[in-house]
């Protein structure tokens, strides 16, 4: 290992690759409702999650790292198939139907896949407690979004 931060930054990119998903499929499902109130709360949580990767990306230049943003087509698609893996499976599918709680239910998984995301970094005993707060308090906010989602989907 280069640097002996390495663990903890596979961490952070981990983490920064599930933010970016989310930021990227909360701007899909907002672009596909007509609801003002729902679009307006897409767009915000769309905005949510980009702060949670400059946050991430901060953190890893601080130890000596950089988060990976590909851009090679292997690169393209592995990050389309770890989409996939993380909960954005069917939104392209529940936006083809134009179905606004179907695009909720599909924020409802991507937001339970990245739960699981943080609560598997959270698993790591070796993380520094700064680097585990800002991945708490993310984890907090993305369980808040959540449910703010599930009450969006139980009003239409």
């Amino acid at each position: 290992m280069n640097n002996p931060n390495d663990k903890i930054l596979n961490t952070l990119n981990d983490l920064v690759e599930t933010a970016r998903d989310g930021r990227k499929g909360y701007e899909t499902a907002a672009g596909a409702v007509d609801n003002p109130r729902v679009k307006s709360e897409l767009e915000r949580l769309a905005q949510q999650r980009a702060s949670f990767v400059s946050e991430l990306e901060s953190k890893a230049q601080q130890l000596g790292g950089s988060t990976s943003n590909t851009t090679t087509v292997e690169g393209i698609a592995m990050e389309a198939a770890g989409a996939v893996h993380r909960g954005w499976i069917n939104l392209k599918s529940a936006i083809g139907g134009n179905d606004s709680k179907a695009i909720l239910s599909e924020c409802e998984n991507g937001d339970e896949a990245a739960l699981k995301a943080y609560s598997n970094a959270l698993n790591d005993t070796a993380l520094p407690m700064d680097v585990k707060n800002i991945i708490q308090k993310q984890q907090q906010e993305i369980q808040t979004a959540k449910q703010t989602i599930t009450s969006l989907k139980n009003g239409i």
